[in-house]
């Protein structure tokens, strides 16, 4: 099932998510349909909180994107940790489903150690560099409620003020379900 895409200015995406402690039915169908919504708006990566679940949840697809023939396929991230982060940065530019016709350039690092929990619950620890550590750094951030634009400089937050009054105000639609307040 396609869920709405909760848009900026909703609590549920400032909130901190809390830990899954088990696998259930209502889990597996609420990864299956993040999948579906990211998917239907050609997003790589969702977090729960975007679809209003203040769950420790993400999807990630970055294989339709990534060059690479090695790209991970579809990730589920339960509970997910950065343990590490490498000292090199990179820029690349960001957007956001919650923060439709919006884009910026952020500084990440450009390689993580992330500890995670798979779809069946089983431990995971993965090193990542390139697109997947970037998707992999922003839905984490979104679990801990934080969204791309405030890793800008103060300079670039300000001049995107006027962008994200538009998301609020609902004047940008964008091609898939939305919720906000």
């Amino acid at each position: 099932m396609i869920l709405p895409v909760y848009t900026y200015n909703h609590p549920v995406l400032k909130q901190r998510t809390i830990e899954i402690p088990d696998l259930s039915d209502e889990l597996n169908a609420l990864i299956d349909d993040m999948f579906a919504t990211m998917y239907n708006a050609n997003g790589i990566g969702l977090a729960a909180n975007q679809v209003g679940k203040g769950l420790s949840l993400t999807v990630i697809d970055i294989s339709d994107v990534e060059e690479d023939d090695d790209a991970e396929g579809p990730l589920v991230l339960i509970n997910p940790v950065i343990e590490a982060f490498s000292d090199n940065e990179e820029e690349f530019e960001e957007g956001c489903l919650s923060l439709p016709d919006f884009r910026d350039v952020v500084i990440r690092p450009s390689e993580i150690q992330v500890r995670f929990l798979d779809r069946h619950m089983k431990e995971q620890r993965m090193e990542v560099g390139g697109l997947l550590s970037r998707v992999m750094q922003h839905e984490i951030d979104h679990l801990n409620g934080i969204y791309f634009y405030e890793r800008l400089s103060p300079i670039r937050r300000t001049l995107a003020q006027g962008k994200l009054k538009r998301i609020a105000r609902g004047d940008i639609e964008p091609e898939y379900e939305i919720f906000r307040l």
